[in-house]
């Protein structure tokens, strides 16, 4: 258990004591002695990493519609596999078992979040908890009602939201949505916007989370690029 616990405060870092730190220390402690013995030691993330604020998120919204669906626990596992690897990823998810038995606090939570990352590392956050709730092939109404909320208490506005919405709930504006401009908008307004989303959401913007989240940063600004080509096409724009 003592390898347990210093994994977890090196994981932490600033997310210990807070509504964040209990939820997870709560899982810990949940956790069998047989378990613990499994622990890999050198699965230790760097003390900045904000993965646990993720780890916690991502029950809620697996949690949204009253079901626990196998594609989600797919696309986590596969998700902390591809940027963490096979051994901490062993760990994350014997932690979300026991997270998902328990009721999270998502004002106090998303609260926290707020006061500790930066706007575009939550934008980031958003866009990872819209992919586990597309992982089935949809976002049911209760898991976008639950991400509105959580979009709304980590301070995300309304625009930013349904940008990144419109990337996985696609619609005859989803392009223009991506964007944040409307379909009557002129060309010049479309390059603009175009730019100064790919700003927004350029992968540089998350650096700081280090390179196990680049690859999701990197497929969030190529949906920029996607809607962009798409609304040019439509158009005939050079």
């Amino acid at each position: 258990m003592a390898k347990w616990n210093k994994w977890i405060a090196g994981a932490l870092g600033w997310a210990m004591g807070g509504p964040i730190g209990g939820i997870l220390g709560f899982a810990l402690g949940a956790i069998s002695d047989e378990a613990t013995q499994n622990y890999k030691p050198g699965t230790a993330l760097p003390p900045n990493d904000f993965s646990a604020a993720l780890l916690v998120l991502c029950a809620a919204v697996m949690k949204a519609d009253n079901r626990l669906m196998k594609t989600e626990l797919e696309y986590v596992k596969k998700f902390f596999t591809q940027q963490f690897g096979a051994a901490i990823t062993q760990q994350r998810m014997l932690l979300l078992r026991e997270i998902l038995k328990q009721d999270i606090p998502v004002h106090e939570v998303c609260q926290q979040i707020k006061m500790n990352v930066d706007s575009s590392s939550r934008l980031q956050l958003l866009h990872l908890l819209f992919g586990i709730a597309a992982a089935d092939g949809q976002v049911n109404k209760d898991e976008q009602s639950l991400l509105a909320l959580i979009a709304s208490l980590l301070g995300i506005n309304e625009r930013d939201y349904v940008s990144l919405q419109s990337m996985f709930v696609k619609d005859g504006d989803a392009a223009y949505k991506i964007l944040e401009i409307e379909k009557s908008s002129g060309d010049d307004d479309v390059k603009k916007a175009y730019r100064r989303m790919a700003m927004k959401y350029h992968p540089d913007k998350v650096h700081h989370l280090g390179p196990e989240y680049q690859k999701d940063a990197q497929e969030k600004f190529k949906k920029i690029n996607e809607a962009y080509e798409v609304i040019k096409k439509d158009r005939g724009m050079n």
